[in-house]
């Protein structure tokens, strides 16, 4: 069924391109800064936190903090944008998603290739900023299109869900915003996750995305090659994705009496 799914996509690839290129322009459509809010509050978020902890509190997380920050909210802005705007992508086009015929998982896939394109502005960013601090990426750099590629498969995953959830329950999308913000905070976004203790630390090292943003931060900034429990997150990304795209599929002859 997989297979049968990847290959109607492939027939529907300049669909996606079109609608990829048309939400990116909506994105930015009359905007002052353009691309630059790609990087705009990365940058922000960044600096609050290096006040927090470095002024307010001290953690030592073997390199210079804004670039430890930064790495973290790069990749994770990558994943929250995505599925910010996967939420809506069904519900905000119901004349397309009720009267004409092609792959309704296009609308999420559109949603994190636009987000793909920020994650690129961003990442020249961090790369400068990289730079700035002399830090070099080894070897260990090579994994990174690995790394990313499981990032994009977990996100697209959750994307398909979340989608398809808020068609069929339209506070989805308000309960994801608080989802959101918590799942940050659970993430080693801002702060190493293995510094805490006890039931909660073991309870948040089962969240995949750590394992992701700390293999984003491995390759480029530490210098070594992912963990184990990366590959583990990366397989099982991949399982997620095939049922995240089957369910889709499954329901998708229900979208139009719900829209």
């Amino acid at each position: 069924m997989l297979a049968e799914l990847i290959t109607e996509q492939w027939e529907y690839r300049e669909l996606l391109v079109r609608m990829t290129a048309r939400d990116l322009l909506l994105r930015y459509k009359q905007t002052v800064m353009g691309f630059g809010w790609a990087v705009f509050m990365p940058l922000v978020n960044t600096a609050i936190f290096s006040v927090i902890f470095t002024r307010v509190t001290t953690i030592d997380v073997g390199v210079p903090y804004p670039v430890f920050a930064f790495c973290g909210l790069v990749a994770w802005n990558f994943f929250a944008s995505a599925l910010r705007f996967s939420v809506t992508s069904l519900t905000s086009n119901p004349s397309l998603v009720t009267k004409v015929y092609f792959p309704r998982e296009i609308f999420p896939f559109s949603a994190v290739l636009v987000s793909i394109v920020d994650f690129a502005v961003s990442l020249l960013v961090l790369v400068a900023m990289l730079a700035y601090y002399r830090i070099a990426p080894g070897s260990a750099v090579l994994w990174l299109p690995a790394v990313f590629t499981a990032l994009v498969i977990f996100t697209a995953a959750i994307a398909l869900f979340l989608s398809m959830a808020n068609l069929f329950y339209r506070d989805v999308k308000y309960l994801f915003e608080i989802v959101i913000a918590v799942w940050m905070f659970a993430t080693s976004v801002v702060y190493p996750i293995s510094r805490v203790g006890g039931r909660l630390g073991a309870l948040l090292a089962l969240n995949p995305m750590t394992h992701l943003v700390d293999a984003f931060r491995d390759v480029l900034i530490a210098g070594r090659a992912p963990a184990g429990a990366f590959w583990i997150t990366a397989a099982v990304s991949l399982l997620l994705f095939g049922a995240a795209w089957a369910a889709f599929h499954a329901a998708e002859f229900k979208f139009a009496e719900n829209l």
